[in-house]
């Protein structure tokens, strides 16, 4: 009798039981070591197969979705994966909507999968119809047979990371573990497995990792880079009772880790995963010898090669200097004292504000945002505002000056980062009179044509 094949039936088969991989080299010098749990091995590609199954599987047992229905969901890019490859297997639809600083590779991959995907903008509450919440609920009233998962308020999103990754994760350590980090998105995977360890051990750590600027760490939801990861608003899958300590890391902070993490581990990982090691290194820097942190890697930095793998994004959006000679950011030093570094000009505000900043601070432009408040993020730029030009629209109609800045403003003056080349910015001011730059994805300053004059000139004097 011919022995049974060792073959899987299904995709749907193949996740969980993720291994645990020690992160030696990152952790190197701190009293112990940290321990990833490497998700990305999931047939998506990362933990977000493992909800995806399980609320599918609710709908269906719910009656909430049909035979050739339609699957609609708002995601980062994780989730709408995991529920395409659910949807092929079962034969459902899909419409995902996306925010417009994920990566067009997620995209690219989502629409590989047979997916239809809407991209909305970033910059606007949870509330505005063109959000990525609303969007989706638009488009699930709008489509026939329509079943929306809402990953932020299912709780078969947080049961799947009880009933799989949590206790995976005390088996793997056999009952050691003391710490264990995540970051906090939809909350689910935190919440999941904060539960099931706590019932296993009281006394397991639960620190969750979150962007600067998400609502979890202390922030109003502004914008950051980072993706997959923080919040704008508390969904309701996310029980912060369960989480004892949380820890804010910036995007310039997450980007680096999560690429040092790949050339010294070997590992290709995410930006959210760059979050989580970095707030489970800062564990580790005060943790006892014997400890045991577990980190989740969510995912694979496969989709992120167009962003934080590029050394041309990063430079771009000021987290990286690839010149040799004088950067920007030079140039802007240079100014430190003549001029403020940054002055804005709320949206909402009267373009007449727009005189009085100009003369207040002798600058010739200013930046229009949807906020004032610093650090500001390039999301948050609208538009500019000249002298010159507000000047020549105010004398044909002096009522311009009484209107919205954001109706008044024309397009955001380029961006460029705080490491590119004064060459490179020098053929940007070929094209306009000034240029915004950023460091760690903010506006930190303003170089004109005239700024760059000044910091040549001496050294044409030296030379």
């Amino acid at each position: 009798m011919n022995a049974a094949m060792d073959v899987f039936d299904s995709p749907l088969d193949l996740v969980g039981n993720t291994p645990l991989v020690r992160l030696r080299r990152v952790s190197a010098g701190l009293p112990t070591s940290v321990i990833a749990k490497v998700e990305m091995l999931n047939p998506g590609g990362s933990v977000k197969d493992r909800p995806a199954i399980t609320m599918i599987d609710a709908a269906e047992k719910a009656g909430l979705l049909k035979p050739g229905g339609t699957i609609v969901e708002p995601t980062s890019g994780n989730t709408g994966v995991g529920l395409a490859i659910v949807a092929a297997q079962r034969g459902y639809k899909c419409v995902f909507v996306m925010s417009d600083k994920m990566a067009p590779e997620k995209v690219a991959l989502l629409e590989a999968y047979g997916a239809e995907v809407h991209v909305c903008p970033t910059a606007v509450p949870p509330e505005h119809p063109d959000s990525y919440y609303s969007v989706a609920e638009r488009l699930t009233r709008e489509t026939p047979n329509a079943f929306r998962p809402d990953q932020y308020s299912n709780p078969a999103n947080p049961l799947a990371h009880y009933l799989s990754t949590g206790p995976e994760i005390w088996e793997q350590t056999k009952g050691r573990i003391t710490h264990f980090v995540a970051g906090i998105g939809t909350g689910g995977t935190i919440t999941g497995v904060a539960r099931y360890l706590k019932e296993q051990n009281p006394e397991v750590q639960i620190i969750g990792a979150d962007p600067e600027g998400s609502v979890y760490s202390g922030g109003v939801g502004r914008p950051y880079l980072v993706e997959g990861v923080g919040e704008d608003f508390w969904p309701t899958t996310f029980d912060p009772a369960l989480v004892d300590r949380t820890i804010m890391v910036s995007d310039a902070d997450s980007f680096a880790m999560a690429r040092r993490v790949t050339r010294e581990e070997g590992l290709l990982i995410g930006g959210s995963c760059g979050t989580a090691v970095h707030a489970a290194l800062q564990v580790a820097a005060d943790a006892d010898p014997d400890a045991v942190i577990v980190v989740l890697l969510p995912d694979s930095g496969r989709g992120y090669l167009s962003k934080i793998y590029s050394d041309e994004w990063m430079t771009a959006f000021g987290f990286l200097k690839t010149c040799e000679g004088p950067a920007v950011g030079d140039v802007l030093a240079a100014k430190v004292g003549r001029t403020p570094e940054l002055v804005i000009i709320r949206k909402d505000e009267p373009a007449r504000r727009a005189v009085d900043l100009m003369r207040e601070n002798d600058v010739s432009q200013v930046v229009v945002a949807v906020t004032d408040e610093l650090p500001l993020a390039a999301k948050e730029v609208s538009g500019t505002i000249g002298e010159l030009e507000l000047m020549e629209r105010a004398f044909r109609d002096s009522s311009i000056l009484d209107r919205p800045a954001g109706e008044v403003m024309r397009p955001p003056m380029p961006m460029v980062g705080v490491g590119e080349s004064v060459e490179n910015v020098v053929d940007v001011l070929g094209r306009a009179p000034v240029v915004l730059v950023l460091e760690g994805g903010h506006p930190i300053g303003v170089v004109s044509r005239s700024d760059v004059l000044s910091f040549l000139a001496p050294k044409a004097v030296s030379r």
